[in-house]
């Protein structure tokens, strides 16, 4: 059964014959034709993200005529990113990526409201849940897409017509479980397919055809080139959008999943006396030079040691922490190593629940340590 946004109006726009020529590839398709395409043209979508997943929406949402195109978007442009946001260049780099970035995230009730649709494209648990509120309470379909590594999701969550985000999610993953995009990696092409299956999405919402992914989570594997369908249901317990809601308006987003609204990791600590700074490293190993009584421990994985790794640490991958911990001594100073502090975070919470008392997180991981310490290191 198909859905349409029934209150857009294509008789409140007309075409000009620049862009009936432009669009004559959808004009001549029946499901569409000049009463699709004005409707296009009528709509509205206010795109949260522009970076991986909003990259390819931005471009297609805007070649297939959508009318007006709203960016929500808090972040700068990293070198980083232009290996998958493919609307940004290298020209753009620490530019914001939505130049009007005056406006709080927590102010997005307001910046929805006039729009039809609104799209997914973050990469946080705190904003996934502040936009699928948002949708809920404006009674707004929300175009959810997210991805990792290889394997990418997308839906369309409406709570007027079926379960909304929290119905398929309703508390987050504890803080750290699961690895942010700058932690994990994403294959630069993903973003891609699942982007602009959000586009698709959208596009068929506002013109009215074919079967939506509402009630359904799409399931994509670029490894084994495989798609699955899972049927999602309503939750009659639903905190927002259950018949007797216990959240009915927005709340604190960071507090509630114990995280940033961003996947900025420069900083991570473990928190007052379990963090060591690069410049109080740094000078612990030109102190400790020889002496056995001090280690650095790096937990990231050997392809990330490949890239990059501070001269005289040990590699000792977080997954085989907890069974090579026979291999550390108690007695030590032990300075534990990541990219940016968050799993070298965890492996700390690992040892210190083992006994390990003389332990530290290095604030910042490898990026600080190249930032501030030595530029000849690649950032990555």
């Amino acid at each position: 059964m198909s859905i349409a946004l029934e209150h857009i109006d294509p008789n409140s726009v007309d075409l000009s014959h620049e862009e009936i020529k432009r669009y004559s590839r959808h004009l001549i398709m029946p499901e569409v034709g000049m009463k699709g395409q004005k409707k296009l043209k009528a709509a509205s979508v206010l795109l949260i993200g522009t970076g991986g997943l909003g990259s390819p929406l931005a471009m297609y949402l805007a070649a297939a005529g959508v009318g007006r195109i709203g960016l929500v978007d808090y972040d700068v442009v990293d070198a980083s990113n232009l290996q998958r946001q493919v609307v940004h260049g290298t020209s753009t780099v620490g530019k914001l990526k939505v130049e009007s970035g005056k406006e709080r995230i927590l102010d997005i009730l307001d910046i929805a409201r006039p729009y039809d649709i609104i799209i997914d494209g973050t990469d946080n648990f705190p904003t996934r849940y502040l936009v699928n509120d948002v949708c809920v309470l404006l009674k707004k379909p929300n175009v959810y897409g997210s991805i990792f590594r290889f394997e990418g999701q997308a839906s369309v969550f409406w709570a007027e017509h079926g379960p909304c985000y929290r119905c398929l999610f309703p508390e987050p993953p504890p803080p750290g479980l699961v690895p942010s995009c700058a932690e994990g990696g994403v294959f630069g092409v993903l973003p891609g397919t699942i982007g602009t299956i959000q586009a698709t999405e959208a596009i068929k919402l506002i013109i009215g055809v074919g079967d939506s992914l509402i009630g359904r989570l799409m399931l994509y594997d670029a490894l084994d080139m495989t798609f699955d369908t899972v049927k999602l249901k309503k939750n009659p317990n639903c905190l927002v959008c259950s018949p007797n809601p216990k959240i009915t308006e927005l709340i604190d987003y960071e507090q509630f999943c114990g995280m940033p609204m961003n996947d900025h990791q420069d900083e991570i600590g473990s928190g007052e006396g379990w963090d060591i700074t690069v410049q109080e490293l740094e000078q612990k190993i030109k102190t400790n030079s020889g002496v056995k009584n001090f280690r650095l421990i790096d937990v990231r994985e050997e392809h990330e040691w490949e890239i990059a790794h501070i001269e005289g640490a040990q590699l000792i991958p977080l997954g085989t922490l907890a069974a090579r911990m026979n291999e550390l001594d108690s007695a030590q100073e032990i300075v534990l190593q990541c990219k940016s502090g968050a799993r070298s975070g965890r492996a700390l919470d690992l040892l210190r629940g083992a006994g390990f008392r003389k332990i530290k997180n290095l604030k910042g991981g490898i990026m600080a340590w190249a930032n501030q310490i030595d530029p000849s290191l690649p950032v990555y």
